[in-house]
């Protein structure tokens, strides 16, 4: 990554060097992983430096959603004269954006403000194309005073800077996969205890954005820690010792929202019977996370646009002045916004004021290599709950974990390992196996609703995923055979007999030649085979 960040510097310095740019200074090249629910990574390479370093130590870049849409859409390159606030796209027509039009055409005055601040004059931002489209952008900055309100340098590098960067692309997007694993232990507190390779650079992204009194914008499934990692942006913010609110919205009644948000003052309507001060109010000083924004009415949607622009609000039935707000806010939701302001559920104007630091926060299926980390935090949490040992967890239990899809992310794995947990205490045992996993899985009412595909991929993608890092162990396996095997074991075992469970396979012709009992030993002989690769303890004895 370092050797193609440079590549994109020394093109540019090449052209500096060779025109009339005597006073410019080669800044930095940045990276910036996106996908279309906000920011995934980003890394900064200095001009002259020989190593990445993510955007912390008080750093600040450039939010890409400014110019995202821009490039997304034409799949080209812009550049922006930061001082004068224009955007030029490949047909060299500058536009003059404002801080009052929406997102996609604007470059916000406070973006401005952090690029004025770290000496960037000129930004070139290029798509970054991969296999799904442009999944991220490469910006490379330039100071140069003098040449404010001009072409610049970019007339005569943009082409190459463009080729480079598609030729670059996909490579750069998979060396994005992890980001600077090795910085990730240094994010890792009891408010994030686990950080994994997928996560550090969105870590290391919310920890930028903690300094900053901006709106974060996080967006993932429910259940995917949301909350948590809000709450753990407020702890490393400058606001870490005021009050951190949260207010979930699904839990509040449309009638009740405005008053929730901003309070009211006895009287105010019927029911009114004291004064209520609103979460607005209780976070004062600190950050307020307003968990589920998208199930706000219209009405109060209103209302909070006005907090956000203007920072001042008023408590329902106050005859009195307006209060003035000193709040961060922190907004989550697990639905696509876009598409809600489509279908008018949702203003277009609150999703521009709130959508300025987004954050994608990926699914528990999609970071795997934090389950057992999890599974182990969870399990270190019940014993603290329940005054004892903590109970163990072992290796294929682990690796049983990590298979699973977790629709209901980290909420539906602590479920789990609870049922767990009891289910290996009941039996006597120190540790959790994966009996227990998939006993406590069978209790589950979710688990039982999933169609008998799903449940198969499930059981597939647990052996695949069991299988990693085996290191050729199961090379010897015949996996037909191996499957078959199991499947005939299973089903002789829930029909009750031998006969019948080849009929129900549709293997009646077997039995009338009465090589049904061969065949099933010979199958099961392969089942074997593999269960000592994965070293399950099942019953070594033929189904009968």
């Amino acid at each position: 990554m370092v050797a193609a960040l440079s590549r994109l510097l020394a093109v540019v310095d090449a052209a500096l060097r060779s025109g009339s740019w005597p006073a410019a200074r080669l800044l930095r090249s940045m990276v910036h992983r996106r996908r279309s629910g906000g920011f995934v990574g980003a890394w900064v390479l200095e001009a002259g430096a020989d190593a990445l370093a993510p955007p912390g130590g008080g750093e600040q870049f450039l939010p890409s959603a400014t110019t995202w849409s821009r490039v997304e859409a034409g799949g080209r390159a812009v550049v922006v004269d930061v001082p004068l606030r224009t955007v030029t796209g490949p047909d060299g027509r500058a536009e003059v954006v404002r801080w009052s039009a929406p997102r996609s055409e604007s470059l916000p005055e406070a973006s401005q403000v952090r690029l004025m601040a770290r000496e960037a004059t000129h930004i070139a931002v290029l798509p970054l194309a991969g296999p799904e489209g442009i999944e991220g952008l490469i910006s490379i900055e330039v100071a140069c005073p003098a040449a404010v309100g001009t072409p610049f340098v970019w007339p005569s590098c943009l082409e190459a800077l463009e080729v480079a960067a598609a030729l670059a692309g996909p490579w750069l997007i998979e060396r994005c996969v992890g980001g600077l694993v090795t910085s990730a232990g240094a994010l890792t507190d009891a408010g994030l205890p686990v950080v994994g390779p997928t996560m550090a650079p969105i870590a290391q992204l919310v920890e930028v954005f903690a300094a900053e009194d901006e709106t974060v914008l996080i967006r993932g499934e429910t259940g995917t820690g949301k909350s948590r990692l809000a709450r753990w942006c407020h702890g490393r913010s400058r606001r870490h010792a005021g009050p951190f609110v949260v207010l979930d919205l699904l839990a509040v009644p449309s009638q009740t929202q405005a008053g929730e948000l901003f309070g009211w003052r006895r009287g105010a309507f019927t029911g009114a019977v004291r004064d209520h001060e609103g979460a607005v109010g209780r976070a004062e000083g600190g950050t307020l996370f307003l968990d589920e924004v998208d199930k706000l009415s219209l009405d109060a949607q209103a209302m909070l646009l006005r907090l956000l622009e203007e920072k001042r609000y008023r408590s329902l039935g106050d005859d009195g002045g307006e209060r003035r707000a000193d709040v961060r806010f922190v907004v989550g939701t697990n639905v696509d916004l876009s598409a809600a302001v489509d279908e008018g559920r949702f203003r277009a104007d609150l999703l521009y004021r709130i959508d300025v630091l987004p954050v994608a926060l990926p699914p528990l299926r999609e970071r795997r290599d934090e389950v057992a980390g999890w599974a182990r935090y969870m399990l270190q949490r019940l014993a603290d709950e329940r005054g004892g040992a903590v109970m163990g967890l072992g290796d294929a239990a682990a690796h049983a974990l990590a298979g699973r899809p977790w629709p209901g992310n980290l909420r539906q794995l602590d479920n789990v390992l609870r049922r767990a947990a009891a289910l290996a205490r009941m039996e006597g045992s120190a540790s959790i196996e994966p009996v227990h996993v998939r006993r406590a899985e069978g209790l589950s009412a979710a688990g039982g609703a999933r169609s008998s595909l799903g449940a198969l991929e499930d059981g597939l993608d647990a052996l695949v995923r069991a299988v990693e890092g085996l290191e050729g162990a199961v090379s010897d396996v015949d996996w037909p055979g191996a499957l078959h095997g199991l499947l005939l074991g299973r089903a002789v075992r829930l029909a009750g007999d031998r006969e019948r469970a080849f009929a129900l396979l549709g293997r009646a012709d077997t039995v009338a030649h009465r090589n049904h009992h061969r065949t099933l030993r010979r199958e099961w002989d392969k089942a074997l085979v593999l269960l000592d690769a994965l070293g399950e303890s099942a019953d070594r004895t033929p189904p009968e």
